[in-house]
């Protein structure tokens, strides 16, 4: 549907009523309202608050100087919305009220800053029920100021349009945010909240990001709940761990703990300052060629209870997710791969760019900051243990390779437990599938209690 129609239509619905407050790009939400007809039904005021003193004036001084970010959005939020209960909640009881916000960092004329801004909508979904909050960051991708002021005002009449029209099918509703703006906007942060919505995952919404291509990358905390990576992990070192966590045994357990030793040791980090990361992709998610939403829920929920940061990425080559943090200044990234999973990587590299810009392709992963920690596998039905330095490769390409080993981009994970590598995480699923007793030995004990208790990954009690 186009935007001026999504407009005209929450327009013409009589008790949807409430305030827009923009900062930083223009009051471009509210010009399709104005523009579109009929919007003395739903405006009760538009403002902007360009100058910082007026700002602070209105919502309140942010102690870390950043008016572009999720608290300076949930102060408008707050003020907005209070205001417009105070003033009318008594005279319009028949109104689903709402207030709406952004505050944008359009690209400049230098070209130094990229694009991007938070936008949210505090909403009724009935009249006098309670409140609740639809929040999500968005990377503005058009090359021209004007363009990206354009772009924010109809993802602005998109998330209230579905906000109000989609409030109970998710899909619907993360598919219309980019009506009219495919490849011009990225969603990389959407977190829906409210007594309405207690039933709703975040977690869920994350993946719907990420499927349906409005974002490259999406993350949550171990509380489930969305995060964007301005808010946490900002000049901070970033270790990812890639895996399929399915399920999570002892030897995932090892991965991330002789990795985040080493990684730490090696560049001289305070363990309460680096952020540990576990990375799923959509890859490893398909079923019948198609991402199983319900897969990655239950992998998430393992990892979340474990007290991890999941990373939830798109198909694609681990430059993909390194772009993408480098946008935060981390001083260092460290990239952490079983050696089967990089000698498959490597081949998928060389089949995909062996034509051309093979280099290119090795050059965009290998980053100054960027380095890679191999954890090493066992051959299958022997006790040999395979490291990176054991990967064959291409005639073309091993010089390329060792350099990367000698000067240690690649690196070996050397403070592994020799125990674990036998461990097959497919063997245990298959073992917990068939109801097989013994599988509970190869897990950390909360994750058998969590599967147990939930009925995951085909789980069932016998009695």
């Amino acid at each position: 549907m186009e935007v001026d129609q999504k407009a005209l239509e929450i327009n013409l619905t009589s008790d949807i009523y409430g305030t827009f407050a923009e900062i930083g790009a223009g009051q471009e939400t509210a010009r399709h309202f104005f523009q579109a007809g009929g919007s003395a039904g739903t405006i009760a005021k538009t403002m902007s608050a360009y100058d910082k003193t007026y700002s602070d004036e209105i919502y309140g001084a942010e102690p870390s100087g950043r008016y572009v970010g999720e608290q300076r959005l949930l102060k408008m939020l707050d003020h907005e919305f209070g205001l417009l209960i105070n003033r009318l909640g008594d005279e319009r009881k028949d109104t689903r009220f709402f207030a709406f916000a952004n505050t944008v960092a359009a690209i400049n004329y230098t070209r130094t800053i990229s694009g991007h801004g938070w936008l949210g909508l505090r909403f009724q979904t009935i009249p006098g029920g309670p409140h609740n909050d639809l929040i999500l960051h968005a990377r503005l991708l058009d090359p021209d100021n004007r363009l990206q002021q354009e772009a924010v005002g109809k993802l602005g009449v998109n998330l209230i349009y579905g906000c109000f029209f989609y409030p109970h099918n998710m899909d619907a509703f993360v598919k219309s945010l980019i009506d009219g703006l495919e490849g011009r906007v990225s969603v990389d942060m959407i977190r829906l909240q409210g007594e309405d919505f207690n039933d709703t995952d975040n977690k869920s919404l994350s993946f719907k990001l990420v499927n349906y291509g409005l974002a490259e990358v999406a993350m949550f905390g171990p509380d489930g709940q969305n995060l964007h990576p301005s808010e946490f992990m900002y000049r901070k070192p970033v270790l990812s761990v890639r895996g399929a966590f399915k399920p999570i045994t002892w030897m995932n357990y090892d991965i991330i703990r002789s990795a985040s030793s080493q990684f730490r040791s090696t560049h001289h980090i305070a363990e309460s300052d680096l952020v540990i990361l576990a990375e799923i992709t959509l890859d490893i998610l398909s079923k019948d060629h198609e991402p199983d939403e319900q897969d990655f829920l239950e992998r998430a929920e393992m990892l979340s209870h474990l007290g991890f940061v999941v990373c939830l990425s798109a198909r694609g080559g681990q430059h993909t997710l390194i772009r993408y943090l480098e946008e935060y200044k981390p001083p260092v990234i460290g990239i952490v791969l079983t050696v089967g999973y990089l000698a498959r990587y490597i081949d998928q590299m060389i089949d995909e760019y062996r034509e051309y810009g093979l280099l290119q392709a090795f050059a965009r992963i290998f980053t100054g900051r960027v380095r890679m920690y191999v954890y090493p596998s066992r051959l299958p039905g022997t006790i040999q243990v395979m490291t990176a330095g054991d990967i064959e490769m291409d005639e073309h390409l091993k010089y390329l390779y060792k350099f990367l080993l000698s000067t240690r981009q690649i690196v070996d994970i050397d403070c592994y437990d020799p125990a674990v590598l036998k461990i097959s995480a497919t063997r245990v699923l298959n073992m917990i599938r068939a109801g097989q007793a013994g599988w509970e030995d190869f897990l950390p004990e909360n994750i058998v209690s969590l599967i147990k208790e939930k009925s995951l990954l085909g789980y069932h009690s016998i009695e």
